[in-house]
């Protein structure tokens, strides 16, 4: 099975640029706790709800902070086309549950989650979080 056949398609970005706020709203909005950080027509990191708290108000910050300063620059994704246990050991490698989607041109068309994995193929995303937590 290919991830473009579980994954979630309707991704929201934000800019760098963006308030930590503004990035808590369109995540409550969204029912969502990860956002792209998209530069222009590139992606530069992602924000989680775990890092507003964690680099955002934890460290003192208000909420009129940047994205920039608690994103995470790095950029995990795997393709649409691969299957989904390579995507499966590519987040258990970078202790990620959830991943980017991109086409071959490198454009974002997706994301996956280890409850993606679960819906399809439940032993599959047991293992994954099971390795996962365990790293941590």
């Amino acid at each position: 099975m290919e991830i473009r056949e579980i994954m979630t398609t309707n991704v929201e970005c934000i800019s760098p640029d963006a308030t930590i706020e503004d990035a808590a709203r369109k995540m409550k909005e969204m029912d969502v706790g990860f956002l792209p950080v998209h530069d222009g027509d590139r992606l530069i990191g992602t924000v989680t709800d775990r890092d507003i708290v964690l680099r955002g108000v934890a460290d003192g910050h208000d909420a009129q902070t940047f994205a920039r300063t608690v994103m995470s620059n790095d950029v995990f994704y795997c393709f649409e086309d691969e299957d989904v246990s390579a995507c499966a050991d590519r987040m258990k490698e970078k202790n990620v549950k959830r991943m980017l989607v991109m086409n071959r041109d490198k454009r974002l068309v997706g994301v996956v989650s280890l409850g993606d994995l679960a819906r399809t193929q439940e032993q599959t995303a047991g293992n994954t979080l099971k390795d996962i937590t365990e790293a941590a």
